[in-house]
């Protein structure tokens, strides 16, 4: 494994916007960050009362399982940015409206475990692709949102992101 994919991104790879997820990636090791954040979510949920998936911590917030939702949502709009940058497409990619994903995704009808092996499933997607990509790939870039972005720091966002909302589910939801 090449050292240009374990290394941070640099500054001018992402939008400033972006650093509150890339900050939330300890060390250089996004693939082993990545594994072991997906093996500690499988444990999280595994544990966690099937009947604490719809519980919010304050009303008009989302429930465990929208949240988890949303983390699955986010990786796969990460990813498709990631794949769409790595393979050379130039395409400016649109953001998207979280909310409205959430609105429509039907996830309070989920059993908590089938959104926790949703997430085993796109996770591990990311990752083989991740260990796959050429190190020329790494560094090519795209707008997504209106903002210039790396590959690489995609990679970082997709952990940080996931990291932000994994902590906000233990800090105001206990769980």
């Amino acid at each position: 494994m090449s050292k240009a994919l374990l290394r941070r991104p640099h500054a001018n790879e992402h939008a400033e916007s972006h650093l509150v997820y890339v900050n939330k990636v300890p060390g250089e090791d996004i693939l082993g960050f990545l594994q072991t954040q997906l093996e500690a979510t499988r444990s999280l949920f595994s544990r966690l009362d099937p009947t604490k998936g719809d519980h919010r911590y304050a009303a008009g917030k989302w429930s465990v399982k929208e949240v988890l939702g949303h983390i699955i949502d986010t990786e796969r709009v990460f990813s498709y940015r990631l794949v769409t940058f790595a393979r050379g497409d130039q395409t400016a990619l649109p953001g998207f409206d979280q909310d409205v994903w959430a609105q429509h995704a039907n996830y309070s009808q989920m059993p908590i475990a089938d959104l926790a092996e949703e997430f085993e499933a796109v996770r591990h997607s990311t990752i083989v692709f991740l260990k796959h990509l050429a190190p020329e790939a790494r560094d090519r870039r795209g707008t997504a949102n209106g903002k210039q972005v790396t590959a690489r720091a995609i990679a970082f966002m997709v952990g940080g992101h996931a990291q932000h909302h994994l902590d906000i589910l233990k800090e105001r939801y206990h769980i």
